[in-house]
This record gives structure tokens, sequence and C-alpha cells, in this order.
């Protein structure tokens, strides 16, 4: 495996404060969780305690904290020894990076990050988002991509360039509102050595015929792909999942095509980040399980 990359962490240390209850301090000898703002919603939590029970891992405990960009490096500096791995949501990917004393080189060239580990040098930064969509589309039958679209030009779609890079597709259309204002996604796509043709304008936007279309923006913002008249042959990956379905999401899944959601990309990345974080491979299946118990619908 490639060397990581070397970074410098700033950091006042300041006290991480929950959003989340957690078992007794003494009881507890390695924390995880997941930070974002906002996260009330996040069922990260449902998966990695799921894994950690599997697995038999007492005193493990993953909590969820409301943590937004000015306050990641506060946060960060402030963890003790028993933190083992943070996983990160919007708006955190792209300032991980800042606060990672080291970098996979596939997360540096993406951009953005969705785990910080501990390693004996720090923290390390990785990104198992591109697992996840990967995953996610390949659970749906999708094993090689001729065509794609992707919706938006956040920190995921630069993960979804990787993940459709994996899959054959260098050269994706991309619908933003504002080209001017996707720098960052045009800086990933050199590194990874991707073509991919940006079109402004969206939602006002016709979207193009293409076998795959993954949609990274938030819930809503995406609705009028709804009003589409969907190719029965085209994939959708929309990486919400609450509210579930989103309306693109139903009116795919009315129209005969195949449709994944942004549950499929949770457990698959979280798998990822279990084994990061633990060592041992993630338990796919009790952590699907605990989603679904949990009332994680992954239908449209």
């Amino acid at each position: 495996m490639p060397e990581p990359l070397i970074r410098s962490r700033p950091g006042p240390a300041s006290a991480p404060r929950s959003s989340a209850a957690t078992p007794a301090a003494a009881l507890v000898t390695h924390r995880a969780a997941v930070l974002g703002m906002p996260i009330e919603h996040s069922l990260s939590p449902v998966l990695h305690m799921a894994a950690y029970a599997e697995l038999g891992l007492s005193g493990w405990d993953y909590g969820r904290y409301a943590v937004d960009e000015a306050g990641l490096p506060g946060f960060v500096a402030g963890l003790g020894p028993e933190w083992v791995g943070l996983s990160l949501t919007m708006p955190l990917k792209r300032v991980a990076l800042d606060v990672a004393d080291e970098v996979t080189p596939e997360t540096a060239a993406i951009g953005a990050a969705n785990t910080l580990v501990r390693r004996d040098a720090g923290w390390l930064a990785t990104n198992t988002d591109v697992v996840g969509i990967e995953q996610s589309l390949r659970a749906v039958g999708v094993t090689a991509v001729e065509s794609a679209v992707v919706v938006g030009a956040g920190g995921t779609a630069q993960a979804a360039l990787a993940a459709l890079r994996g899959l054959g597709e260098t050269a994706p259309t991309v619908l933003v509102r504002d080209p001017a204002r996707a720098g960052a996604l045009r800086d990933t796509a050199e590194r990874l050595g991707v073509a991919p043709r940006i079109l402004g304008g969206f939602p006002g936007t016709p979207l193009p015929p293409a076998d795959v279309v993954i949609s990274t923006v938030p819930a809503g913002a995406a609705d009028v792909l709804a009003e589409v008249a969907w190719d029965p042959a085209t994939v959708l990956l929309d990486v919400i999942y609450a509210p579930w379905p989103t309306a693109p999401a139903a009116a795919a899944a009315a129209a005969g095509c195949r449709v994944a959601g942004g549950l499929e990309v949770l457990l698959h990345q979280a798998v990822g980040q279990v084994e990061l974080m633990t060592g041992r491979p993630g338990p796919t299946q009790a952590m699907a399980a605990a989603l679904a118990a949990a009332g994680g619908d992954r239908r449209p």
C-alpha cells in the first residue's frame, strides 16, 4: 500500500460535547463517533454499535456530535487516547484533510475525507465513501459504467468521480448550479486523471441519457429529476436516506429503473470504517440487520 501523505495538524484543544448519550466513562475503553452539522438524523451509531456487538468488542462506544467546520480542529485536538476514529459528514469532508496528520494518496486525490483514524503518527484521513458508492452500485447489478451523470459538486461528488473511475467511467457529465463554484471538483478530476463534462444551470439543465445517475445533493435539491422521463435501463443512486424515498427515487423506481439509496452507501462505507477503526472485517449482515431494525427502509 502506498505511504500516506504527511500533513500537519493545527490545534488548540477543546473538550468535545456529545449530542448522544454514552455509557459510563469507566466502562468505555475505545471511543469513536460521527461528526457533522446537522447530525441528529445520523444512523451511523446504529451501524457501528451493531458491529461492535457482533465482533464481541466490549468497552467500545460510538457517539454522535454536532461539529461545524470552525469547530473541527479544536474537537480533534481535544480527543483523549481512548479515541480510535471519527466518521465525518457534511460539512466536514473537505476540512478534514486540514486537521489530519496523514492523508492516504487516494483521499488526497479526491480532496475530501469521510474518516479519521488514529494511527501511531497521529490522525489518518481516508475516504470510504468511494467503496460505499461503488458497492451500492454493484449491489443493484452495475459491474461497469459506460456513461454516467453526477448531480452536484461537493465532497460526495468528488468521491463519486473516484468510484465511477473504478467502474470504467472517466468522462461523466456533472450537473451543477454554477460551474464557477466547481473548482474543487475540477481539481479532483485532474488529480484522478478523469475528464468530466461540467454543465451549469441545474436544476434547469436537462438530464442527459446515461447508464448511471448519481445524485449527491441535499434532500429536495434534485426533486426536479422526478419529472424526468426515466429510461428503465438507467440506474439511479441517490445518496439521501432521510427522507426516503426521495422524489427522484420514487419516480425512477416507478419507471422500472434499478434504484439504490443513501442507506446502501451508508452501510457499505460504515463497513469500511469499522475495519479501519477496529482492525477486523466489518460484519456486513449484522450491520444491515441493525439498520433495518432501526427503521432504515431501503426500498424506493
